[in-house]
């Protein structure tokens, strides 16, 4: 049953994603106003038909207004006034969209799957509205412009939390087609390996299916890269290596800005963070140790024990807190992320990671580019800032990774057979 506690908990600004929350609260009108509680399926068919039908057409039109007010917002952020437009002053916290979102068409596709029009006990929901954002972001890819380049997240998108990706994973054949169409793909992960090996470990069925393709030419199969602890270590694909990777010397992808970032700065920002969360760790009595690396810190839970979400949310809230409030903390640029059973902070986030995936492949547009990732809400979310380096799409599990990109190649087949 789900407590009082928990339900104020998920109220709380940072486990709310306020568009989404918006557009949920206007489809709650037309719910609540054409709903039909007290009917019974078979006794009410014609008129439950008639019901849903109103409500589609409700729903939709709600859609179109929010579509309207997406490219009114996109049109002030092209002249440069993003803080004018009115969804701005509606959703304070809405970011930069790079390409239109096609959300009455998009609610279309999604209702034709999950009969949102038809429900009577049950409003428009979260994942309702997250998943008709994602159509529609890949409606406005397919019709707007080629996608080029496809960044994924590792852990809760191509495979289980802690798991890795194994040949039996049934995301492998749609990313060997992408690299089949031409396409670059990018895993941007937050593990801060500084050795091919142990990605090899975590991508083995991924790595040795592109080794094995008897069509991919080697074009093809260098469009494949790594990034690791969100932005420091880049890795491409390499046929002769025993792990199928090659490390890529930072001085052949560092960005213009990040040349500009000073170690002493990073020591001194991973050093609070350390402190931070040896605080934590102590003040919560976590069964956790904390550990340093060259471009990150973190906390882990010792053998056999977990930590409860709400003590890593609480650790994520309080090394950002300590962070934002540094001197160094606001010249170099840092990711608190929930790994589920871990906390880590990151020097850069996915954001610096999807641009030097755009840099690398010589320069993709972000109207080009797609990110797909499990951690959009505001806090302890790592592929949150991604936001504000390109298209994303947030999904909930590996199988969700999987329905996405076959929704896309779908959408390209339509649009390339026009």
């Amino acid at each position: 049953m789900t407590t009082r506690y928990r339900v104020e908990y998920a109220l709380k600004t940072h486990r709310r994603d306020q568009l989404i929350e918006w557009i949920k609260g206007l489809l709650a009108v037309p719910f609540v106003l054409h709903s039909q509680p007290t009917a019974i399926y078979h006794e009410e068919s014609a008129k439950l038909a008639a019901v849903a039908t109103a409500t589609h057409q409700r729903y939709g039109e709600i859609m179109r207004d929010v579509e309207i007010l997406i490219n009114d917002h996109i049109a002030h952020y092209k002249s440069k006034r993003p803080g004018k437009s009115k969804l701005k002053l509606l959703v304070p916290t809405v970011g930069q969209f790079f390409t239109p979102l096609l959300l009455e068409d998009a609610f279309v596709f999604q209702d034709q799957r999950r009969q949102i029009s038809r429900r009577r006990f049950v409003a428009p929901s979260f994942n309702d509205i997250r998943l008709t954002l994602n159509t529609a972001q890949l409606m406005g890819l397919a019709r707007g412009s080629q996608i080029r380049l496809v960044t994924l997240d590792g852990d809760v998108t191509l495979y289980e939390d802690g798991c890795s990706l194994m040949e039996d994973n049934p995301v492998l054949p749609r990313l060997l087609h992408l690299l089949e169409q031409g396409k670059k793909v990018g895993i941007v992960t937050a593990a801060g390996y500084t050795e091919p090996s142990k990605y090899y470990g975590r991508l083995k069925g991924l790595l040795d299916a592109i080794s094995a393709h008897p069509s991919l030419t080697p074009e093809q199969k260098s469009g494949l890269v790594v990034l690791g602890g969100e932005s420091s270590f880049l890795f491409r694909y390499d046929q002769s290596s025993p792990d199928r990777l090659t490390y890529v010397s930072r001085s052949e992808w560092l960005l213009d800005e990040m040349r500009a970032w000073k170690e002493d700065d990073i020591t001194e920002l991973l050093d609070i963070a350390e402190a931070s969360l040896n605080e934590c760790v102590s003040n919560l009595k976590l069964p956790a140790a904390v550990l340093r690396k060259e471009r990150a810190v973190g906390i882990f839970p010792l053998e056999g024990q977990k930590m409860h979400r709400e003590q890593l949310e609480e650790t994520v809230l309080v090394v950002q807190s300590m962070l934002a409030r540094s001197d160094v903390g606001n010249r170099l640029p840092f990711c608190a992320f929930n790994g589920g059973n871990d906390v880590f902070v990151d020097i850069g986030d996915k954001a610096w990671g999807v641009r030097v995936c755009q840099r690398y492949f010589g320069g993709v547009d972000p109207s080009m580019t797609l990110h797909v990732g499990d951690q959009f809400l505001s806090a302890g979310s790592n592929d949150f800032k991604a936001r504000t380096a390109c298209t994303t799409a947030w999904i909930a599990s590996p199988a969700e990774t999987v329905q996405l990109l076959d929704e896309m190649a779908e959408l390209e087949g339509q649009e390339g057979s026009k």
